[in-house]
């Protein structure tokens, strides 16, 4: 995974755009699907809080459908790049102690993984407008830099691949 610019106020305008059809989708799909199954098998007797069930289910199946569907659509780019970082920085935090625990051996994969992880956490919390962690991930971002630095390697963000995550 290759960190990319992009334009944070095109990302938050089609993340919008797409939460909101999501939402509706959900609301108008669920509830028609609850009424045509309603209609189609209910007796008319009792609760149908499961026809409404399969119909709300069907619904999130039909959206996750249509968005994995368009989500390399150019006007998904920013969203599906945002999803993709997320999903690779998830990975890196549920190892991150023993990746940490590696840092402090001096592994280079270690220093490749965590440099991936406060630039792309970085990216992420800009783009998010959450700027309430961003100064202590600046701070060790900027210490990982400096021991990088004192031990003469060229590490970069760009170095960094899903396999490294293998050795942890």
């Amino acid at each position: 995974m290759k960190l990319q610019n992009i334009n944070q106020s095109r990302y938050q305008k089609h993340l919008k755009v797409v939460i909101a059809a999501i939402i509706i989708s959900l609301a108008v799909l669920g509830v028609s699907f609850g009424q045509i199954l309603i209609s189609l098998l209910s007796d008319g007797n009792g609760s149908n809080f499961y026809f409404n069930l399969a119909g709300v289910i069907l619904a999130a199946a039909l959206c996750l459908k249509a968005v994995h569907s368009i989500r390399h659509h150019e006007f998904m780019t920013e969203v599906y790049y945002v999803w993709q970082i997320k999903q690779s920085l998830n990975a890196i935090y549920r190892k991150l102690k023993k990746i940490k625990q590696a840092s402090d051996e001096d592994n280079i994969n270690a220093f490749i993984v965590l440099n991936f992880y406060y630039a792309g956490s970085e990216q992420l919390l800009t783009l998010d407008n959450n700027t309430i962690t961003l100064d202590s991930l600046k701070e060790d971002r900027a210490q990982l830099q400096s021991l990088i630095e004192a031990k003469n390697l060229k590490i970069q963000a760009d170095d960094y691949t899903s396999e490294l995550l293998k050795d942890f």
